[in-house]
């Protein structure tokens, strides 16, 4: 059942990224436990070899959460009566409808993939005097996304039962305050891959190096990089996906 504590927490989002409550299969601590926790010791060595499988793993026979295929159903299927683009407008459409209209100042950014909906609303800016110190506002937007967090807990976490229910997926959320990004949960899904020895290197310098704890933390810390560097390709790839998906939905088959 997902809950707000469910999840993880997450490290570097800001103002509202720590709080002690956070446990649960799916969190990510020092102390998390469980098939969905990450951390050093979350793969190991063989992780990445020829011969690793899993539910994500990749190859021909690779099967998992996310497969497709004729009898697939969801928001996320991709067959001739559902697409990633509607999909993403009925979940944006449902949850628009269903949450408090006093919650956020603008329409909620939902965010999904095969695992997980991300929830992320803007809140109202805390009133601090003009001449306050970038101290002060720090502290300020800090307490108010803490505030809201604890204030929206129980109908949150009804509101994802509700979801995870109807769409298949765990649901996460955070906030915008003052231009800052603070997510409360995310879901940590475990992703296997077969790399060869040159970009097995890549990893393991990353680990000699002391960028990365482990080959794992090391791979995790190359998809940021390039998100971040890459983030206005990656959209317009995105988007360009969504079209294929509507030409598609528009062929004579469908």
């Amino acid at each position: 059942m997902p809950t707000d504590d469910e999840n993880t927490e997450q490290d570097e989002t800001g103002p509202g990224d720590m709080g002690p409550d956070s446990t649960g299969p799916g969190s990510t601590g020092p102390d998390s436990t469980g098939p969905d926790s990450t951390g050093p010791d979350s793969t190991g060595p063989d992780s990445t070899g020829p011969g690793s499988t899993g539910p994500d793993s990749t190859g021909p026979d690779s099967t998992g959460p996310g497969s497709t295929g004729p009898g697939s159903t969801g928001p996320g299927s991709t067959g001739p009566d559902s697409t990633e683009q509607t999909a993403a407008e009925e979940l944006r459409g449902w949850f628009t409808g269903r949450l408090p209209g006093e919650w956020f100042t603008e329409p909620v950014d939902v965010v999904l993939d095969r695992e997980e909906i991300a929830v992320v609303g803007t809140v109202a800016d805390p009133e601090v005097p003009a001449d306050s110190s970038d101290a002060t506002r720090s502290a300020a937007v800090e307490g108010r996304v803490r505030r809201f967090r604890e204030q929206t807990r129980e109908r949150r976490i009804d509101i994802a039962r509700e979801a995870e229910h109807r769409f298949g997926r765990k649901v996460s959320w955070g906030v915008v305050c003052r231009g800052q990004k603070a997510m409360f949960t995310t879901v940590s899904i475990p992703v296997m891959t077969r790399l060869r020895q040159p970009e097995r290197r890549v990893l393991d310098t990353l680990v000699e190096a002391g960028v990365a704890r482990s080959r794992s933390d090391a791979l995790a810390w190359c998809v940021r990089l390039v998100g971040k560097n890459i983030d206005a390709w990656l959209e317009d790839l995105r988007a360009a996906l969504r079209r294929v998906e509507q030409v598609r939905a528009e062929g004579p088959d469908a």
